[in-house]
């Protein structure tokens, strides 16, 4: 059977949105099939097994949640200095906020990972090889830092987007863009 690229991607972007309305335990195809209105079992046809589902899943995150290439380019006509790197950081934070059904999916996904070896295999391959373009991309470009930098905002990053999605209410007294600040002065250095 031919599969066409489109559905799989509709049927993708409904899993994550399964995963992060219903957690891991909703995520059947069923659920997908619903989800993306297409007939039952069209699931089942793109996906041989539920680790293949959600280790594609863990990819389609990343694409979703990768800058457009224009904003980047606009990005890289500025300084390659701290501030750009701030800039950087708080584009990350918006994107989170503009599509929190990703991090929430990402987040069981990695759940998930511990009960499931070969799922825990193909998603710290996705996060190994996203790192590693971030840390290149960091070095190519010539922005301030090195890999630990990139390492150092990628943690500080992924736990404060965490901390917003599930308890919004520790995060939320603070002003996020200082915090932001901090966290690039911490990582790179003051102006």
């Amino acid at each position: 059977m031919v599969k066409n690229e489109a559905r799989r991607t509709a049927l993708l972007d409904a899993a994550i949105d399964v995963l992060a309305e219903e957690g891991a335990r909703g995520l059947t195809y069923r659920a997908i099939d619903a989800k993306a209105q297409v007939p039952a079992g069209t699931a089942s046809n793109y996906f041989a097994s539920r680790d293949d589902l959600m280790s594609e899943v863990a990819i389609r995150v990343n694409q979703r949640l990768m800058p457009p290439d224009e904003l980047v380019e606009e990005r890289l006509a500025l300084p390659r200095d701290r501030s750009l790197t701030l800039r950087f950081m708080h584009d990350i934070v918006k994107r989170a906020d503009a599509d929190k059904a990703c991090y929430l999916a990402m987040m069981e996904l990695r759940l998930e990972a511990t009960r499931r070896p070969d799922l825990r295999t193909a998603l710290t391959k996705t996060v190994a090889d996203n790192l590693d373009f971030n840390i290149a991309f960091n070095e190519e470009s010539k922005l301030p830092g090195d890999r630990m930098t990139v390492l150092t905002l990628y943690f500080a990053l992924t736990g404060l987007i965490y901390e917003r999605l599930t308890l919004p209410d520790i995060v939320e007294p603070m002003d996020l863009d200082e915090l932001i600040e901090v966290l690039v002065d911490r990582a790179i250095g003051p102006n």
